[in-house]
């Protein structure tokens, strides 16, 4: 069978060098291009050679339309902005769009679902193994205990990173509101500061922690009175990132129209 042509977003950065890292040991698939914005020193420079996985052949462009042209799937993890207009490539070209980017407004989530009824596109907030576990084991236990418990995400990540709650605890806060029945966004309290009342009844909290190389932590905890439960996953390199971003772009192959999540990929939902 042919390998599944690759392609990588912003490729000379950390997640960028990582993905091609993971698509070169990866059976099955083969880089095939790699894309920086303008006025990056990566440009022209090869892209595996960046890695650190040896020569390609490759350079790496600007154009990020000759980067969907060369690929079967295209990898992801930039800013809300460039991955809307990477969207709208990949609806153009027919090419799948795998986007592990966070931090995105409703009007960004409207553009992608749009550009999502032309090709296939993963969408995650976070593409580890065990995270997604994570999301459909809150989902569970927030049905079973219902609204007798409060819910509290919290969420520690690196110094540099730059939104905050991370694109996966807000994952985990919505999973646990489907299952209390609640709507998610009229409930969610994001920060806190000052005198701030009581803690309404229903709602989804958030404490996002910043500091350090930590990679990325997340604990849900379900508060009743006199009993706690808490969920917790806690990654150590990033490279769980990378697998789950690699074998979504192979998963997509064949796959019609359509805006999918990890839990798809990794077949959770049966």
């Amino acid at each position: 069978m042919t390998d599944v042509k690759i392609g990588v977003a912003g490729c000379a950065g950390r997640m960028g060098r990582m993905l091609i890292r993971q698509i070169h040991d990866t059976e099955g698939c083969v880089l095939a291009a790699g894309s920086e914005p303008d006025g990056s020193p990566a440009l022209g420079q090869d892209p595996g050679v960046l890695a650190g996985t040896g020569a390609t052949g490759l350079a790496v462009t600007a154009d990020p339309a000759a980067l969907f042209d060369a690929a079967d799937a295209v990898l992801d993890f930039t800013a809300p902005d460039a991955t809307v207009a990477h969207a709208q490539l990949a609806a153009k070209t027919g090419t799948a769009h795998v986007i592990g980017t966070t931090g995105f407004e409703p009007t960004h989530e409207a553009a992608i679902a749009e550009a999502a009824a032309k090709t296939a596109i993963v969408k995650a907030g976070n593409m580890s193994l065990g995270v997604n576990l994570l999301v459909q084991i809150t989902r569970q236990v927030a049905a079973a205990l219902g609204q007798d418990f409060d819910v509290e995400v919290i969420e520690m990540h690196h110094r540099h990173k730059v939104d905050a709650p991370s694109g996966t605890a807000l994952m985990l806060g919505r999973a646990a509101a489907d299952g209390q029945g609640v709507d998610h966004d009229a409930t969610a309290q994001r920060g806190r500061d000052g005198i701030t009342g009581a803690r309404p009844h229903g709602g989804i909290g958030y404490a996002a922690l910043r500091g350090g190389n930590v990679v990325g932590e997340h604990t849900v905890i379900f508060a009743a009175d006199d009993e706690r439960i808490e969920l917790t996953h806690k990654a150590t390199d990033r490279s769980i990132f990378a697998r789950g971003a690699v074998r979504a772009a192979m998963w997509t192959q064949g796959k019609p129209p359509g805006l999918y999540s990890m839990v798809d990929v990794l077949g959770l939902n049966s």
